[in-house]
């Protein structure tokens, strides 16, 4: 059933980080290792082939967009989306944190996703631990669910389920 907006919002979005999230510490059963030098700077990645078809479905059942949220940015779509199933996918413009900076990484990103996503319903699989708590301090964003996803873990099933729910109670049909 497609998506049909409440009061004039726009189509739901899901919005997948990807350090933690889809390239977790722990190397559960499905997981692949890999190199990527995004900017010439190597990094070693532990991927799931899993994860992209459960994105795409968790998209396809309730009529909502994948998008990027992390500091990967468009380089995801090179270096992450290919190996776990995915197509290339918009992303949340979020720039790298100052080095002068004080704030944290979760701040920061909710900071860029709030502005980002502004009256469109949203849900974020995010590992850092003050992005919901820094998400809930930003004014005027339209219904959101943050699903703490734990970076030793990473994405699973469950996280999936309750998207799936949380994005299908939208519905108006």
């Amino acid at each position: 059933m497609p998506y049909r907006p409440i009061m004039g919002t726009a189509k739901p979005v899901v919005l997948v980080d990807v350090d933690g999230v889809l390239n977790p510490a722990e190397r559960g059963p499905g997981y692949k290792r890999y190199r990527a030098t995004p900017d010439r700077i190597t990094y070693r990645l532990w991927l799931n082939s899993a994860h992209g078809p459960l994105l795409r479905s968790l998209a396809a059942d309730t009529g909502a967009e994948l998008h990027w949220a992390s500091f990967w940015r468009d380089s995801a779509n090179d270096w992450i989306a290919p190996r776990v199933g995915l197509p290339a996918l918009p992303h949340v413009p979020i720039p790298p944190v100052p080095l002068d900076s004080d704030t944290s990484l979760g701040a920061w990103k909710a900071r860029h996703v709030a502005e980002w996503a502004g009256q469109r319903p949203f849900v974020w699989f995010e590992d850092e631990p003050d992005a919901p708590e820094a998400l809930l301090g930003e004014p005027g964003l339209a219904d959101h669910l943050l699903i703490p996803v734990d970076p030793i873990v990473g994405l699973t099933e469950e996280h999936i389920e309750e998207a799936r729910a949380w994005l299908l109670s939208l519905r108006t049909d």
